[in-house]
């Protein structure tokens, strides 16, 4: 049975313009560091990319004196660009995902119209199953396999602290959206009471916060908080009326702005489309493919 007494040292990075929050998760006693979720900087308007996010993350590991031992994605993220080719390139540290993400990956292979592309997880140094153990220096955990916002997501528990991503929110937020192609919230409900079945104690970081009634952005809960305070488990007890709520919000939400950009990225590990003849390097967007969703 693993310990969940180790309490890794764990900062948050938070990007205003995704709402994302990526982390640094270190062994206090070795240095060893792992960076979960990091964000490639993308202005959808100019077409520019930047590594704004990462270099911060990057400047904070040398400050520190951290050793990173691995990049780590919850998923292939709806509403940013990943930066793990980026800091993979910059650290020499592997990059790990959910094995899942070749379940994403043929999914969307097809919505882009790509038959050619590699769905194999390739594009990642390790693909994690389900159970899977997962050490940081001196630090043991695991890896639980959390779907329902994505065919791919999963948990990353380290020590006393579980990366939790788009499952559950800040508790006066309540939970993720389970509209995506291949999201399912019946799927969303099961993950979550699975999160929920660790130690109360047990630290939840989440991947975004949308900083309701206007408070400051946080990221940090326990299981025992979300248990008392989450606002939609306390609307929706059961699976059958979960599933009913988040369906009928999940109606009402536009699509993430950068949906269609970052997949392409994101299923691609982070990776760039390679340029073209001229030099340049273009983004492949499909018309009307998403249906149904809510208009802003």
């Amino acid at each position: 049975m693993m310990s969940h007494s180790a309490k890794p040292a764990v900062t948050g990075f938070f990007d205003e313009r995704t709402f994302s929050v990526q982390y640094v998760v270190a062994d206090p006693a070795t240095k060893r560091c792992a960076i979960i979720d990091p964000v490639l900087d993308y202005d959808e308007k100019s077409g520019a990319t930047a590594t704004f996010n990462a270099d911060k993350i990057l400047a904070f590991i040398e400050r520190e004196g951290l050793a990173p031992e691995w990049i780590l994605d919850t998923h292939p993220h709806a509403d940013h660009l990943s930066a793990a080719h980026y800091l993979h390139g910059k650290t020499g540290a592997p990059r790990a995902i959910g094995a899942h993400v070749t379940d994403v990956q043929e999914l969307w292979k097809g919505l882009y119209n790509w038959p050619d592309f590699p769905a194999d997880g390739r594009q990642w140094d390790r693909l994690f199953a389900d159970g899977d153990d997962l050490r940081i220096g001196e630090i043991e955990g695991r890896v639980m396999f959390s779907p329902g916002h994505t065919l791919a997501s999963v948990t990353y528990v380290i020590g006393d602290a579980a990366f939790v991503h788009d499952t559950l929110f800040q508790p006066d937020f309540g939970t993720a959206r389970a509209d995506f192609p291949g999201a399912d919230a019946a799927t969303l409900w099961t993950s979550i009471q699975e999160i929920l079945k660790l130690p109360d104690e047990t630290r939840l970081f989440t991947g975004h916060d949308y900083m309701p009634d206007g408070r400051e952005p946080q990221w940090e809960s326990t299981v025992g908080e979300q248990k008392a305070r989450n606002k939609h488990l306390q609307q929706a007890k059961t699976q059958a009326a979960y599933v009913e709520l988040r369906n009928k919000r999940d109606k009402s939400l536009p699509m993430p702005k950068l949906i269609l950009h970052a997949l392409q990225i994101n299923m691609n590990g982070g990776s760039l489309p390679e340029p073209e003849g001229n030099g340049r390097r273009y983004l492949k967007i499909p018309l009307n493919t998403l249906e149904g969703a809510a208009w802003e």
